[in-house]
């Protein structure tokens, strides 16, 4: 992207922004960020959108590392208990709903104890929402195994989502020229 994607505008606003702000109109208690120890300006744009900032130490070599260090914080902070889930999803999806986090945590009340997917079409995406107990079976998964190992042995439960869930990310200067606002900020492209 040629520089700090989550901090790219986003209408009014930055990517990182857009994405806090779903998660916080949502029912979620409690949101955190994992943050590199060295992009000091989005730990900060965290800080004061008002979620908790787990600054990874040390860097984390994957998403599972960091998705790690953000259990131990939880663990830490709420002492969380088998009736809990914890819900995950990567920082670079501006177009995530909180209504599609609220569905994800309502899925979650009629299938306790299941691992739930949102899904458009048959394709997975986020957030994904796993019971608390699966946290330490997150931890005692082989260093070269992501988290979907965890999908491969627990049960899982897809949610077809429909229109109002977006599985899109920003990944390449495409995704984010295909934005909503892309045709005020360059001259009418979509």
């Amino acid at each position: 992207m040629g520089r700090p994607k989550l901090l790219l505008p986003w209408g009014a606003t930055t990517v990182i922004e857009q994405v806090l702000s779903a998660w916080q109109s949502s029912r979620v208690t409690r949101i955190a960020a994992t943050v590199h120890p060295d992009d000091i300006g989005l730990a900060e744009v965290c800080r004061k959108a008002g979620v908790d900032v787990v600054v990874t130490r040390p860097p984390p070599v994957d998403m599972r590392a960091s998705v790690l260090q953000g259990l131990d914080h939880f663990a830490a902070v709420d002492h969380p208990t088998h009736h809990d889930v914890w819900l995950v999803a990567p920082a670079d999806m501006p177009l995530l709903t909180a209504a599609v986090i609220d569905q994800v945590l309502d899925a979650c009340l009629t299938s306790p104890g299941d691992i739930i997917v949102p899904c458009r079409h048959g394709r997975r995406g986020h957030p994904m929402a796993l019971p608390w107990r699966l946290a330490e079976a997150a931890r005692r998964l082989p260093a070269d195994q992501g988290l979907n190992q965890l999908l491969a042995q627990h049960p899982v439960r897809l949610i077809e989502l429909g229109e109002e869930l977006s599985l899109a990310d920003l990944d390449t200067p495409e995704d984010y020229a295909r934005r909503p606002d892309a045709s005020e900020t360059t001259g009418g492209r979509s």
